[in-house]
């Protein structure tokens, strides 16, 4: 593929479960890669497909199949009705992250339900999608995989930080991309503003509320995963197995979330050079008090662009890595991931 203008649909599921992300974008090549949002939809959950996919790792193997062919379907209706409303025609590709279900780099495994030959058929397009597994298999972490699309898209800016269901950073050190997830962040925000009736904390309003539990916190911040040095990468697993079992003493949910918004800003701006410049994106540019707290406990100029970009930065990125797949070019890279070499990542399907 030598096209050096592509009109492709992004679409991206987080761990956050807000729902799922479309983008229609415009991505062309010059000297740079240059981005245009078109069009963009976030399509909520329902009640119970948040529950399945909530509880979708504790599956056994034939279950999971079956989700994957139920996920994938929902997928499909999701982006057909994306494209109908916006009468999109000569969309190049549907390029898809699907759903981390299991993200165990570790044990040399990663699954992304949505992901199956079966989209293609479904939408009759084009689709580029799995982008983590080949990574995992060539000794990688399969994650983070947006810090391409930091180095390409958005390179003005010293250090790209997404706040979503985890945080995760990417910068430049010495000409090679340095990113890693640096702590959990709304998949546990989330969990315990549900138990106060809402799905997430608005604003941080019930961590402002709430009180940090000091043995907690001390807890929290001693956890050996942030010892470790890059490349690393979390997933739900691990929140379950390390996380909650140090905030299920907390009696108060507002006091939890007060507890673990101070534990992820210590975190998050512990990871940060002083005198840099930061874009923020991801659902947690939203809660103001988590973003005064980083820049509290830090030294740099945080940048929160405009609501698009907020919402559908990874969205654009997984786009961008289809595109890349399709022109075979570099799209995973190993100083991200660990993998034993630069690679170009994804499957094709066809309709």
């Amino acid at each position: 593929m030598n096209h050096q203008q592509y009109s492709v649909i992004g679409v991206m599921s987080g761990t956050s479960l807000d729902g799922i992300d479309l983008v229609h974008v415009k991505l062309t090549k010059s000297k740079h890669w240059n981005f245009e949002i078109l069009a963009h939809r976030c399509v909520n959950y329902t009640v119970t497909w948040k529950q399945r996919l909530q509880t979708a790792d504790t599956l056994n193997p034939e279950q999971l199949k079956k989700f994957d062919a139920d996920y994938t379907a929902l997928l499909g209706d999701v982006c057909n009705s994306f494209i109908a409303d916006n009468k999109l025609t000569k969309i190049m590709a549907i390029c898809s992250h699907g759903h981390t279900i299991l993200h165990q780099p570790h044990n040399g495994f990663t699954l992304q339900i949505g992901n199956l030959p079966d989209l293609a058929t479904l939408t009759n397009h084009l689709v580029v999608c799995d982008f983590r597994v080949q990574d995992v298999n060539m000794g990688g972490q399969g994650a983070p995989l947006v810090p391409i699309g930091d180095k390409l898209l958005f390179a003005d800016y010293d250090y790209c930080l997404n706040l979503g269901g985890f945080a995760n950073l990417s910068f430049e050190n010495n000409n090679r991309r340095i990113a890693y997830d640096i702590c959990a962040v709304n998949v546990v925000l989330n969990h315990y503003a549900s138990l106060l009736g809402a799905e997430y904390d608005d604003k941080g309003a019930f961590a402002k509320a709430g009180s940090p539990q000091p043995q907690q916190l001390k807890q929290l911040n001693k956890l050996p995963f942030y010892t470790l040095q890059p490349p690393k990468s979390l997933g739900i697993e691990w929140v379950r197995e390390n996380i909650m079992p140090i905030l299920e003493p907390i009696e108060k949910p507002e006091d939890a979330i007060a507890t673990f918004t101070d534990h992820a800003a210590k975190q998050i701006a512990g990871s940060i050079s002083k005198k840099s410049s930061v874009l923020i994106t991801g659902g947690g540019a939203y809660n103001s008090f988590l973003i005064d707290l980083i820049r509290k406990n830090g030294d740099f100029t945080i940048t929160l662009p405009e609501s698009k970009i907020i919402e559908y930065k990874e969205a654009v990125v997984f786009a961008l890595l289809g595109v890349l797949r399709l022109r075979n070019e570099v799209n995973c890279l190993s100083s991200v991931t660990g993998a034993s070499s630069d690679h170009c990542s994804g499957v094709i399907h066809t309709p």
